[in-house]
């Protein structure tokens, strides 16, 4: 009997993402995307949704972060074994790429949830020794090499994608786009569906894109320009062939290059945004498209640090598998509440000083920002001004703990990680700010729930959602942010948070509005009004991790989606 057995005949949903964060030790996801999409894997075990993932198997991982003497990001391979975590099938299909067959090998990796319930992920891997040598490699590092390597990722996850499910047996019926990455699987599927004459030409559309539509859902995840992927019809001919006829590909996926995006919007029935306000944003860059708002969720007990897991199972076993009982625990006992933070922020304290070597106290607030390191993230906004930052922590102690990687070939990034390390030596005598290396799910769950405060600071309307925030919030840590992605949706002011600056507020007053709101509310409320704090803590549990979690997502889209 086949491990897939138990799942070929009920399966009729495949969710395709270039990155799925499945745990710790398994380096195949980046960074926010692969985590929701772990999430969802996780989720969907929970809820024994009919549902097979697929993915990369990026044997390389994305990028292991390593912090030189002059505070610089030096990058390295992540590397991992499937042969440790998965299971290799019986299976074989091919994607012709540069005129020649890349064979792609399919590895199973199953998440089985406490109670039962499991979700099949299938790893796809071009490291073959059928394959020719350059081909072996396309799927071992995350994100890595050129436009041309990325092509060819994304040919193997859309198009080998949809071929190995057919291949290993599932008949699947709807099909769900993380981002434009899997575009070219809808592609595939249109490539089944040809009507009129046989010649390839420009014009009308030869293809039939109905049923495609009806079949697929798309998740678009960006609302920054850059971050949607394109190619030149030249180098899709070279790498692709005679897959589709360029002339055809033009119709639906732009005129002027491969438009991923363009791509999966023009097939797809059913198109969502990560939070109302990312699907208004995204509306504007792609007018004329019904764009639709799923906010996105964290996976509870994934997030839940141990302290808080046990305070929550001693009110209600069922909070882990229906987090919306989480709604009751405003009704927690102060001191217990206090007293499973102090654990988790001991915790904290205790991996800066193992990383990092600086010296934190219990006794002060800790401030902690960690996410993706790019401009439009704003990671130095809290350090635009040190002299006034110097007066506020000579009045209201604070500390600082930052973490987070830069893309391998995002400059500005990397110069961001240069100047943190920068500000955090001048400021070593009065603020104490540490920079954590290596930043990932096993770090993460640390700093979520062991943070004080959690601030975002984004440029808007550039964050399409964001959850970090979310997993702070299952573990009693109110957020500062400026409002833009979700928390839009989340903040009610001095109740589960607070907003830097005003909805539509110039993004250059960000930086003094962030200063007065520490200095003036949140700071003193930190120091002088412990029980004022700690209703703040209840009320980001109740209001917050009731209601932004993965399974009212997944929900959501196995109602208003799938059934559709």
């Amino acid at each position: 009997m086949s491990l897939l057995d138990p799942f070929l005949g009920p399966t009729r949903i495949a969710y395709l993402s270039m990155e799925i964060a499945l745990r710790p030790d398994i380096p195949t996801y980046s960074g926010g995307l692969g985590v929701l999409a772990g999430d969802t894997v996780r989720s969907c075990a929970d809820l024994e949704l009919p549902m097979v993932f697929v993915t990369l198997a990026s044997r390389d991982g994305y990028l292991r972060q390593f912090i030189g003497a002059d505070g610089g990001q030096i990058d390295a391979p992540d590397p991992w074994s499937p042969e440790r975590h998965a299971t290799a099938l019986d299976a074989a299909v091919a994607v012709r790429i540069e005129g020649r067959p890349v064979w792609i090998r399919p590895w199973l990796y199953l998440h089985t949830c406490p109670h039962g319930g499991s979700a099949p992920v299938i790893l796809l891997d071009t490291r073959l020794e059928e394959n020719a040598p350059g081909d072996r490699g396309i799927t071992d590092r995350l994100y890595g090499g050129d436009e041309v390597l990325r092509l060819k990722q994304e040919a193997v996850l859309g198009i080998g994608g949809e071929r190995m499910l057919r291949a290993l047996g599932f008949e699947i019926r709807t099909w769900h786009l993380n981002e434009g990455h899997a575009a070219l699987a809808p592609l595939s599927l249109l490539a089944r569906h040809r009507i009129g004459d046989d010649r390839p030409a420009a014009g009308p559309l030869r293809y039939d894109p109905d049923p495609v539509r009806a079949a697929c859902v798309f998740t678009t995840h960006t609302p920054v320009e850059a971050g949607h992927d394109r190619f030149s019809y030249d180098l899709v001919a070279r790498l692709l062939g005679d897959f589709f006829e360029i002339e055809q590909l033009r119709l639906v996926a732009g005129p002027d290059e491969l438009n991923m995006t363009r791509l999966a919007l023009n097939l797809s029935g059913w198109v969502n945004g990560v939070a109302a306000r990312h699907a208004q944003t995204a509306r504007g860059m792609f007018p004329g498209y019904r764009i639709r708002a799923v906010t996105n969720g964290v996976h509870v007990p994934t997030w839940t640090s141990p302290p808080f897991a046990r305070l929550f199972q001693s009110v209600t076993p069922e909070w882990a598998h229906d987090p919306d009982v989480l709604s009751r625990m405003d009704r927690l006992p102060d001191d217990a509440i206090w007293q499973a933070h102090e654990e988790a922020k001991a915790a904290l304290i205790d991996e800066v000083q193992h990383r990092c070597g600086v010296t934190l106290r219990q006794d002060h607030p800790i401030i902690v920002f960690s996410r993706r390191m790019t401009g439009y993230k704003r990671p130095d906004l809290l350090f635009t001004d040190p002299d006034r930052l110097r007066r506020i922590a000579a009045a209201l102690p604070f500390q600082v703990v930052l973490a987070g990687k830069a893309h391998p070939r995002d400059e500005g990034g990397k110069a961001l990680i240069r100047e943190l390390h920068a500000q955090a030596r001048a400021m070593a005598d009065s603020v104490p700010v540490a920079f954590l290396p290596n930043y990932e799910m096993g770090l993460a769950k640390i700093m979520v729930a062991g943070a004080d405060l959690w601030l975002n600071t984004p440029m808007p309307p550039l964050e399409a959602s964001g959850t970090s925030g979310m997993k702070a919030a299952l573990n009693g840590v109110p957020q500062l942010s400026v409002l833009d992605g979700w928390w839009i949706e989340a903040w009610e002011e001095g109740v589960t948070g607070w907003a830097i600056g005003g909805d539509g507020s110039r993004p250059e007053e960000h930086a003094a509005d962030l200063y007065a709101k520490l200095e003036d509310v949140v700071l003193p409320l930190w120091h002088h009004d412990r029980p004022g704090w700690t209703r703040l803590m209840k009320a980001a549990i109740a209001r917050i991790g009731s209601r932004f979690h993965s399974q009212r997502m997944m929900r959501r889209y196995a109602s208003e989606a799938y059934l559709r």
